[in-house]
């Protein structure tokens, strides 16, 4: 633009010399004068250029090194040093947090912090007339059982223990659909989870089996006879690639069903998401319900220990909460203080899932300021685990980085979410619990969080190596612990709307919590916005707009139409309204 600007500004004096020869011609009595006029005009045009050179040259300078306004989220910032860079995929070489392009705000926040202002009177709660005004009531029935005379049904479901759960609820609903016996699921092993855990390792198989003996016919294993098919060979494989996404029930009335009274068995394998909320039955989508919240209790392995882990969260308080029951069975009682007199006042705690672990990252096709080294990893990464996806990406056209980023649809950074909570008024003393602590970028991540926050605590920190011991290697277990801390805690950041555990703690507080257990939502969309001003906006601008896009998903929100039931259970098939 400046040099656009040159030819402009120099045109006129480049002319000067042939309008000075000119007078010269018709006013011969100023000879003797000109050559010292003509002197000092050229000393006035060499003064000039310089002049030019010299403003040009500063304002480029001053352009190389100020932040853009809105800066490209796709970019990394000039304040970022390239050794960081290089650094970003090597945790253990790491000295300092990566904090990205969040260095300024970061330093904002922690000002604001230190003044240790009075916390938003709604911080903690959610509306709760209209919240509490409705019950979980999916334990109900009104059919008679099912004799599963049709034949059975396999299932090994995929993913990690959160879409697992998932599958094996809608495997629960297709067994009723068919009129068929269900076969305890087997879970797959997952080269991202790396998990080889099965139904009985993480929840109660006679509970299960026991309290949905009204609807269907549940067995441990396949009849004898059955188990020497070659169910390839028969054609009773059906893979996800076999079916839709979200299949009607009446694709499995019209193709699965007669597999099944052909071959005696279907083996559903993979199983993500396979059956549709809509249209869908009234009791169907009722035992559906009825399977994940009543259904699906965890080992009691499981239980003591995540009764453990909430004791230490409250700080030893002897408090139970209102969740505890439900989540850790007979360990709630343990967690009581057996003297009034050594009880103490509880400890409120917030529970943050960062979902930004490198599946996450990688799935999501963004990018995180970690340039060309980033990028060539998360490549890497989606060939060896997300092959499709790499494919895809390599054939098909698909939105820029930037472009996911201003629709929010990138999950939020450890920084950004950090930023978000300080913005929303959480004090510097607030006890915060992280889940998914296992943070793409390594684990000094967490150093831009404690730095705000210092009571920030993971599960690993609360919970001894002699503890967690056998949990060791169980990526699913380890989960299941975050999901006790999560669901129990008393306010909720999800921080991916995406995520699965955040879409199924979300939906176990409304079922269970009474209108008390406030969950913040933050709209992904509205939030990149505000980030993208992030080298210019000032803290107090900042915190209003947060706190505004966060406002607005703060509501008692009934079931949106073919939306999941485990994430938005305010519906007639799973909780009656008392008003």
């Amino acid at each position: 633009m400046v040099s656009a600007s040159e030819p402009d500004r120099c045109s006129p004096t480049s002319r000067t010399p042939s309008r000075l020869s000119s007078s010269r011609r018709s006013q011969s009595h100023f000879s003797s004068w000109y050559p010292r006029k003509r002197a000092k005009l050229l000393l006035s045009l060499i003064a000039f250029l310089a002049f030019v050179f010299f403003h040009n040259w500063f304002m480029l300078l001053r352009l190389q090194h100020q932040p853009d306004p809105i800066p490209k989220p796709t970019l990394r910032s000039s304040s970022v040093s390239l050794s960081l860079q290089r650094k970003w995929n090597k945790p253990s070489n790491k000295k300092k947090s990566q904090k990205g392009n969040y260095a300024r705000m970061l330093a904002l926040a922690a000002h604001a912090l230190a003044e240790n202002k009075r916390e938003p009177k709604d911080l903690w709660q959610e509306p709760f007339v209209p919240a509490s005004s409705w019950r979980p009531c999916a334990d109900q029935r009104n059919w008679e059982p099912n004799e599963g005379k049709n034949g059975y049904i396999l299932v090994t479901a995929n993913g990690g223990i959160n879409q697992q759960r998932v599958a094996v609820c809608n495997a629960v609903v297709v067994a009723r659909l068919l009129n068929s016996t269900l076969v305890i699921p087997k879970f797959m092993y997952s080269s991202v989870w790396r998990d080889v855990s099965q139904f009985s390792d993480i929840y109660q198989e006679e509970h299960f089996i026991n309290y949905l003996t009204p609807d269907i016919r549940i067995v441990r294993e396949l009849p004898k006879e059955l188990q020497s098919l070659d169910l390839e060979a028969i054609s009773s494989v059906v893979t996800d690639v076999d079916m839709e996404k979200e299949a009607k029930p009446s694709f499995y009335l019209k193709h699965i069903l007669p597999i099944i009274i052909k071959n005696q068995v279907v083996h559903f394998v993979g199983f993500g998401n396979r059956l549709a909320f809509d249209p869908i039955a009234f009791e169907l989508q009722r035992l559906r319900c009825r399977c994940n919240f009543h259904a699906l209790q965890f080992v009691p392995r499981i239980q003591e220990t995540g009764a453990l882990l909430l004791k230490r969260l409250r700080e030893h308080s002897g408090l139970v909460g209102p969740l505890d029951r439900y989540l850790v069975g007979p360990f709630a009682e343990s967690m009581k203080e057996k003297s009034e007199s050594n009880a103490k006042k509880a400890s409120k705690y917030l529970a943050l899932h960062l979902r930004f672990e490198i599946d996450m990252i990688a799935h999501s096709l963004c990018e995180f300021a970690g340039g060309e080294e980033e990028r060539k990893e998360l490549e890497a990464y989606r060939e060896i685990h997300f092959p499709a996806l790499s494919l895809l990406k390599r054939t098909t056209k698909l939105p820029s980085p930037s472009e996911l980023r201003s629709e929010g649809l990138c999950p939020l950074t450890p920084e950004e979410s950090i930023l978000m909570l300080g913005a929303l008024g959480f004090n510097r003393k607030t006890h915060i619990f992280v889940a998914g602590s296992n943070l793409y970028g390594g684990g000094s991540r967490l150093v831009a969080l404690t730095n705000l926050y210092p009571k920030l605590v993971t599960k690993e920190n609360l919970l001894s190596s002699a503890e967690l011991k056998s949990f060791a290697n169980y990526s699913s277990q380890l989960a299941a612990l975050d999901f006790i801390g999560c669901t129990a805690s008393d306010a909720f950041a999800m921080t991916d709307s995406g995520s699965q555990l955040s879409s199924l703690v979300s939906g176990y507080r409304i079922y269970y919590g009474g209108g008390r257990m406030p969950t913040i939502r933050p709209n992904k969309r509205r939030l990149a916005s505000i980030f993208m001003k992030n080298s210019t906006i000032e803290w107090r601008v900042f915190e209003q707009r947060v706190r505004k896009a966060v406002r607005q998903t703060k509501h008692v929100q009934t079931r949106p139409k073919a939306r999941s039931v485990y994430r938005y259970p305010r519906c007639k098939e799973c909780m009656c309204r008392t008003d």
